[in-house]
């Protein structure tokens, strides 16, 4: 086992562990504010692909995207025409906290060596929840994490003569493969733990989703607990089996979501959240130390809205913890405040929008809520392409502070829900938000916006229960 090279001249080691959105992004920063003489950085990917977007696989599954190369941000010649040293295909095997240094190995020749550093960046990323169920490393299951697992499925979907597929898990993932997959002619089901999909939505919520998927074509199967994959004499899928029936399968893709990549930093005595996720202050460097930093979907970070620390794995947050931790890895200095839980996703023509907090998280953190639902029209009602969206709507009882809300609705419903997102984190109560001076025509909202007319509603709930 070799010693990687010790560093020339004055200059420090930065060494950055994964090369997706945070690895990359923070080394970048860091080269900004720094060049090669004051700072070399080493990053390791164990992949094959770095600053790729994996939020765009299942559109690229789906057609939308005609070719993978789309979904590469900056390709490792480019990072490394940028004085950063990316070693592909390089995993990282410990991380040595008192000797400063990691031991990293090449995936394709087995060769280990120690590398020291003088500041380190753990951005591991997250694995997809792959359940320990008979069959399910068969030939034909697929997680959908990487470009490689992309691949692999695309090359599966090419070669398998049945049109049968089954996905597992309705979350983010799950339902946007089955629209990939419907869009490439294949049947599709889903199973799903769940009473409804989504469950980033209140049920209620997720019930419009699931008659929106019913109405695509895609069977859903609620309530239900995968128990094995079947498999036929060639050893391939053939069937996903649940307690109660089977279902018929020549290609199965498992969308049970992810769980934060952190062995190396458990192996390394570094301090995990209850989520599973590395635990860092607001500068983004890891508790306890000052010279590690970690973003990214190894991360837990503070929702503001509860206050209390969440896993939530989003491409959005990794860029910018990286923004952060370059920052202050080059000698800069900047925060990260924490999140209120915005996200959105799409089912073909379907829009599905969250932020805040849904009704568990507020009784879990012991906050007391009324709640709206209100039916509006993404444009005024006369204009054509007028489509129907249902708003619902947290706030806090006496207080009236918006605690969330969540948008189901056709074109114009998704991206609404940043109104609420900005609403939130200046900690809005949804009085205040009745007078939000937001743009309208009727092209584009009713006169009173759908989220405003959710605000006037939970304004007179809250009144009447304060």
């Amino acid at each position: 086992m070799s010693m990687s090279g010790a560093r020339g001249g004055g200059g420090e080691r930065l060494v950055v562990i994964g090369g997706d959105a945070a690895g990359m992004s923070a080394a970048s920063q860091a080269r900004r504010l720094r060049g090669p003489d004051e700072l070399e950085i080493v990053a390791f990917e164990r992949g094959h692909f770095a600053s790729f977007s994996a939020c765009g696989i299942p559109y690229w599954v789906g057609g939308e995207v005609p070719e993978r190369d789309r979904l590469i941000a900056r390709t490792p010649e480019e990072h490394r025409a940028r004085d950063i040293d990316l070693r592909m295909r390089t995993e990282v095997t410990e991380i040595d906290v008192a000797g400063q240094r990691v031991r990293a190995r090449d995936v394709d020749s087995g060769a280990e060596s120690w590398t020291p550093y003088d500041k380190l960046v753990i951005a591991t990323g997250a694995r997809p929840v792959r359940p320990e169920l008979p069959g399910v490393d068969a030939p034909g299951v697929h997680g959908v994490q990487t470009l490689d697992d992309g691949q692999a499925l695309l090359d599966t979907l090419g070669r398998t003569r049945g049109r049968r597929a089954v996905v597992v898990g309705a979350g983010y993932i799950g339902v946007e493969m089955a629209e990939a997959l419907i869009n490439r002619g294949f049947e599709v089901t889903v199973v799903n733990r769940g009473k409804e999909p989504m469950s980033t939505l209140d049920p209620d919520m997720g019930r419009l989703v699931h008659r929106a998927m019913e109405g695509l074509g895609i069977t859903m199967v609620n309530d239900a607990e995968v128990t094995r994959v079947l498999t036929g004499e060639d050893g391939r899928v053939r069937a996903v089996a649940t307690q109660d029936a089977a279902y018929p399968a020549d290609v199965v893709i498992l969308g049970i979501g992810v769980r934060p990549e952190t062995a190396l930093a458990r192996a390394a005595g570094l301090p995990l959240g209850a989520h599973g996720g590395l635990l860092t202050d607001l500068a983004m460097r890891v508790r306890g130390q000052e010279n590690i930093w970690a973003g990214g979907d190894c991360v837990e970070v503070l929702n503001l809205v509860s206050g209390q620390e969440q896993y939530v794995p989003l491409g959005t947050h990794a860029n910018k913890h990286g923004q952060v931790i370059g920052t202050n890895a080059g000698g800069g200095y900047a925060t990260f405040p924490g999140v209120v839980g915005t996200a959105v996703s799409k089912v073909c023509d379907l829009e599905i929008a969250r932020t805040g907090l849904r009704e568990k998280d507020a009784r879990r953190v012991g906050l007391r809520f009324e709640t709206v639902t209100v039916e509006s029209t993404s444009r005024a009602g006369y204009y054509p392409g007028a489509a129907p969206m249902t708003v619902k709507m947290l706030a806090e009882t006496r207080t009236g502070r918006l605690l969330g809300v969540q948008i189901v609705g056709r074109e114009g419903a998704a991206k609404r829900v940043d109104i609420a997102a900005v609403a939130l984190t200046a900690r809005l109560t949804v009085e205040q938000m009745t007078s939000l001076d937001l743009g309208y025509a009727p092209p584009f909202s009713p006169v009173w916006d759908p989220v405003l007319v959710a605000a006037r509603k939970a304004t007179a709930k809250v009144r009447e229960a304060g």
